[in-house]
């Protein structure tokens, strides 16, 4: 499945979507050495992304043509993220403007590696292409 947004930092590290319906999604990550830190385990900061990219895709699975942008997240890291690893995301409750969401990287065994919470801003999307950039700029005020 392809994400519907370009999200070049996403494209770099490689997620693959699996599910965006229904207030949930499911995204792959198959990390590379480069997203290592120094404890040759996942880097938290890769580890945070694919929670904050996990939650707020299951916030605009039930509205695809919103953006949104994130306002708050509290991470948690439970054990070292080693491997494949797949990330789920849950929409808990939204209001017009606000989705509050949480999210978990499970490893290939199934064991839980980090959960968050988090907090997005619905915001219209805004047209893309030659001679656009003026229309690009996100307004989140």
């Amino acid at each position: 499945m392809k994400f519907s947004v370009h999200i070049p930092f996403v494209e770099l590290l490689g997620f693959e979507l699996q599910k965006f319906e229904g207030g949930e999604a499911t995204i792959c990550f198959d990390p590379k050495p480069e997203h290592q830190n120094s404890f040759n385990v996942v880097h938290g900061g890769a580890s945070m992304t694919l929670l904050d990219v996990v939650m707020a895709h299951a916030a605009r699975s039930v509205e695809p043509a919103m953006g949104c942008v994130t306002v708050e997240m509290k991470t948690s890291f439970m054990r070292p993220a080693k491997g494949a690893l797949t990330a789920h995301g849950t929409l808990l409750h939204r209001t017009p403007t606000m989705a509050f969401t949480e999210g978990r990287i499970v490893d290939a065994a199934g064991k839980l590696c980090a959960h968050a919470t988090g907090t997005f801003k619905f915001v219209p999307r805004l047209p893309v292409g030659k001679g656009t950039n003026a229309l690009n700029t996100l307004k989140t005020d």
